[in-house]
């Protein structure tokens, strides 16, 4: 598959005049989204826990995450974000886009809008 980003907005849920906004990777593999630890830091989210992750190589590592409003699309959700090593590309897990009823065409690679999201 082609790669896919969207431009996409978090912000800390403590302070909601703090943001980030970047261009992410749409990975439909990762189940939740990645920034960069200092970007995190800057806008004030807090480390609620820690989480293993299993990385695309198959190694098995312990993320700390927390918790943001995430906008994208003219979509918000709210969820999980881990806190990645400095430089990491951001990356907008599949959580956040099924939340709100978007997903990867896999014939374009681009995003498009469930009629509606599914509650069964």
């Amino acid at each position: 598959m082609g790669l896919t980003k969207v431009t996409t907005k978090l912000t800390a849920l403590e302070k909601p005049n703090q943001n980030y906004e970047a261009v992410f990777l749409v990975d439909t593999e990762a189940t939740d989204s990645l920034v960069p630890t200092d970007e995190l830091e800057k806008i004030g989210v807090r480390k609620e826990g820690k989480m293993s992750y299993e990385l695309a190589n198959g190694d098995v590592k312990e993320y700390p995450y927390g918790l943001v409003r995430i906008e994208f699309m003219g979509e918000t959700t709210a969820g999980r974000v881990i806190f990645g090593a400095a430089g990491v590309e951001p990356i907008l897990g599949v959580t956040a886009l099924e939340s709100v009823g978007i997903m990867v065409d896999p014939t374009t690679k681009t995003l498009k809008r469930l009629p509606a999201v599914p509650l069964k």
